[in-house]
């Protein structure tokens, strides 16, 4: 039962994340950030349950954050 919880979390984390990459990639950057902002708090949540390493969380969180940074420069 604690197996599917967790796995569903997963899963709707690696949702989230693609949801604001593509949102990204097709230039929609208010988009992205609405997104981006429902994803860092899915994945401080999943770190504070320990869901995922809480280190994971934030360094994808950072990942993200620069993903749209650039992509809004170039």
């Amino acid at each position: 039962k604690r197996k599917m919880h967790r796995r569903s979390i997963k899963s709707s984390l690696r949702t989230a994340i693609r949801k604001v990459r593509e949102a990204t990639a097709a230039g929609e950057f208010d988009k992205a950030e609405t997104e981006f902002r429902a994803t860092a708090k899915k994945l401080d949540k999943a770190g504070a349950h320990r869901i995922i390493h809480p280190n994971k969380a934030s360094r994808l969180k950072s990942r993200l954050s620069k993903h749209i940074k650039t992509a809004k420069q170039g």
